[in-house]
Order: structure tokens, then C-alpha cells, then sequence
């Protein structure tokens, strides 16, 4: 049976109300929402995850092994950069479209462009041929196209969207490379840890075996580790790794509960969350001020906000900012609310909202997060480096103090 999401107000209690429901038509669905007390103010049918990937497939043209790799964002990035360079210079959009098309270098990208011209020929707005392939262009991209449509200046909103674009592969870029030194780091610490255990201790302990002398508690158990690694156990740790990875992979995708465990978690690590908070506020504050630009509806804004980000804990404290500016509460207080945003997001919001000028406060908002980001990742970098050569340094160090061991033990007693 079909399924229906709808967005309206519950007339019980005058308060925002959306959801989805299953009915044979919309008409029935419509009719049992009037039942239910709920003035409708949208209503669409949702297509089934089967059905949109048989849609996707049958539109696109693309085998199916397509499906396996990803339309890389500077891909998308350049192809973007190219229409709004072709529609600046005054070339008719469907001319864009070729010319760009002509120049893509993915396979699957080239596909994509070539239907959105055919439709486009056949008659779609550009908005609605875009929005066939929401894998590749997401509502972000697809409003403001329909933005600069409605506007009948394209061209401005193609330049903002790939300002858009670039920003969140900058944000991206990073958060990647703050993270990366310290994975390098602890993989090469642990690489050590465990050539060490495996080739090195072996000889100390027939060199020791020979001489006859006591072995201290550190050396005993870098020894016992030693038959740990090279028995049952070494593999043994392995499967268990690998377990727990795909078990954290599967639960990530398919368990609501556990996602959201492991989103709040990730922004109370110390620094780490810090950057993945002021990284999602600038992302969100950006969409908003080009939105509110575009002239799109602030509750559209806000659902759209939300498909910025995958943080179960920032989508849920926009689905209630959102519920609350329907029912005429100011933003700022709302925002204010939600202990997910800091203090300085919902005063500079309030300012906006007092000079009667969002647009220009969100953008505001934008560049102040998307300094505070780079500071942050700035700072991490600076710290990160010497704190890691410590800890390989210390490591190392411990590991050969707990070799040498009995040999010092052996020259204090001789001593």
C-alpha cells in the first residue's frame, strides 16, 4: 500500500503535526488525516526504497555495477563551476548543460547530465530534472537551482552554490586531515608496539634463558605477550576486531539507538567534538543565509538544514526549532533551547532577528563558525604533533626499559 507524508496542524491542539500514512490513494489519505483533526498544509506520496532504486536505474540508464562507486563532490564541484560559467557568459541553460557534459571525465556523472538535458528538452524545469537524482545533487542543490529559476538569475545561484560546495569540501578536507596525523600516529605506535613483541623480545628472551638470571615483572609480561601474538591469541584478537568493526558498521546503518549513542559521543570527545560541532553549525548557517536569499520558506529551511548533516542530535534539535517556529516562537529562543548549539549561535540568530536582516546574520554566523573551526584544527595540528612524537617516544622507550631490565638488575647486583 502506498505510503503518504503529510505536514499540517493537529486541530486538537493547534500545534505542528507531520508524519507518514498508508492509504490506497491521497484523496483516502486526506480524508483519514480530516478525521484525525489535522488541517493539511502538504501532502506527497514517499516511493518505496525498491521503487525510487528501480526509478533511479531506469532513468539513469547506468549498469548495475555503477551503483558500487560514488560520484566524487569535486566532480560535481567543476561540472557546477561550468554551467554557471556558461550561463554568466549568456548561454541558453540546455546549451550549458551539453557543453559542460561534453567536458565531465566520470562515467557515471556524464550519464546523469545527459538525462538531465533530455529531460530538460522534453520539458521539465531544470529544478525537477536535477531533483531525479538525489543521490548525486541533494535538496540543497535542487532549491537553489529552483531558487534561481523562480528569480530568473541562475547564474548568481549556480556562484553561490558552488561557494556552498567548495565550503563543505573544504570543511571536509579538514576534518581529514586533523584526524589523519593521529591515525597515522597510533597506527604506526601500534605497528611498533607489536614488531617489537613479535621479532625483538624472542631474542632477548633466549639471550636471557642462556645467562640464567631472573626476569622482572615488565620483561615476564612483554615475554607472555610475545606467546600471546605468535599462539591463538594473535588471531584470536584479530577476529575479534574485525567483528566488533562490521558489528559497529551494521549497527551504525540499522540501529536508531545506536547511532545516536555514537553521534553524541563523537561530540563529547574533547577538541575532536568541538571541531565536528563548530564544523556542522557553519555548514547549516551557510545554507540558511543562501535559502533565506533564494527567498525560500523558513520551515523549508529548516527541514532542508537538516539534510546537512547525518548527527541524529543536530537533526533532532532542528526538527524541534522547526516545530516551534510554526507555532510563531521567535528562533532564537528556540535555538536557545537546544543545549546542542552554543550560546553565541542563538544571540547572533536573536540579532538577525531584531534588524530584521537573516540573511545577512546567518552568512555572519557562517564565516564566524567557519573561523572558529579553522582555529580549532589549527590549534589540534600545533598540538597534536609533539604530543604524539612523545607518546612513540614513550612507548619505544618503556618497551626497551622493560627488555633491558634484567641486565641493569644483573649489573646492581654485581655493583
Amino acid at each position: 500500500m502506498p505510503s503518504f507524508e503529510y505536514k499540517g496542524i493537529s486541530g486538537e491542539k493547534n500545534t505542528y503535526a507531520d508524519g507518514v500514512i498508508e492509504a490506497v490513494n491521497e484523496d483516502e489519505a486526506a480524508y483519514r488525516l480530516r478525521q484525525k483533526k489535522i488541517i493539511i498544509t502538504a501532502i506527497k506520496e514517499v516511493k518505496s526504497r525498491a521503487k525510487k532504486e528501480k526509478s533511479s536505474e531506469s532513468s539513469s540508464s547506468l549498469s548495475f555495477l555503477d551503483g558500487f562507486s560514488s560520484i566524487k563532490t569535486k566532480d560535481v564541484v567543476l561540472f557546477t563551476k561550468k554551467l554557471s560559467t556558461m550561463s554568466r557568459a549568456g548561454l541558453p541553460i540546455l546549451d550549458s548543460l551539453n557543453m559542460a557534459k561534453d567536458q565531465i571525465d566520470d562515467k557515471k556523472l556524464k550519464v546523469i547530465a545527459s538525462n538531465i538535458a533530455q529531460d530538460l528538452q522534453g520539458g521539465t524545469e531544470l529544478s525537477g530534472c536535477f531533483n531525479k537524482h538525489p543521490k548525486v545533487f541533494d535538496n540543497i542543490y535542487v532549491n537553489m537551482i529552483k531558487a534561481g529559476e523562480s528569480s530568473g538569475k541562475l547564474d548568481i545561484f549556480l556562484d553561490k552554490l558552488v561557494g556552498i560546495l567548495e565550503k563543505r569540501e573544504k570543511i571536509k578536507s579538514k576534518i581529514k586531515s586533523a584526524l589523519m596525523y593521529p591515525t597515522i600516529i597510533l597506527s604506526v605506535a601500534t605497528l611498533v608496539t607489536v614488531f617489537m613483541i613479535w621479532k625483538v623480545v624472542p631474542v632477548f628472551e633466549k639471550m636471557y634463558g642462556g645467562m640464567g638470571v631472573e626476569l622482572p615483572g615488565p620483561t615476564k609480561f612483554l615475554i607472555g605477550a610475545n606467546k600471546f601474538i605468535t599462539g591463538s591469541g594473535g588471531i584470536t584478537t584479530v577476529a575479534i576486531l574485525l567483528t566488533l568493526f562490521f558489528t559497529h558498521s551494521y549497527f551504525i546503518k540499522n540501529n536508531t539507538a545506536y547511532k545516536s549513542f555514537m553521534d553524541k559521543f563523537s561530540i563529547r570527545i574533547p577538541l575532536f567534538g568541538n571541531i565536528i560541532i563548530q564544523a556542522t553549525i557553519a555548514r547549516i548557517a551557510l545554507i540558511k543565509a543562501n535559502l533565506f536569499a533564494a527567498g525560500v520558506d523558513v520551515l523549508e529551511i529548516l527541514d532542508i538544514a537538516k539534510s546537512s548533516t547525518n548527527n541524529t542530535h543536530f537533526v533532532a534539535a532542528l526538527e524541534q526549532v522547526k516545530r516551534g517556529v510554526f507555532s510563531g516562537e521567535d528562533m532564537s529562543k528556540l535555538v536557545e533551547k537546544e543545549i546542542i548549539f552554543p550560546p553565541t549561535y542563538s544571540q547572533l540568530i536573536a540579532v538577525g532577528e531584531k534588524t530584521g536582516n537573516l540573511e545577512e546574520m546567518f552568512s555572519s554566523i557562517a564565516s564566524y563558525y567557519e573561523e572558529e573551526f579553522d582555529n580549532v584544527v589549527d590549534n589540534l595540528s600545533t598540538m597534536i604533533e609533539p604530543l604524539s612524537m612523545v607518546i612513540i617516544g614513550g612507548i619505544v622507550g618503556t618497551l626497551l626499559i622493560a627488555m633491558y631490565m634484567p641486565i641493569f638488575n644483573a649489573g646492581s647486583v654485581v655493583g
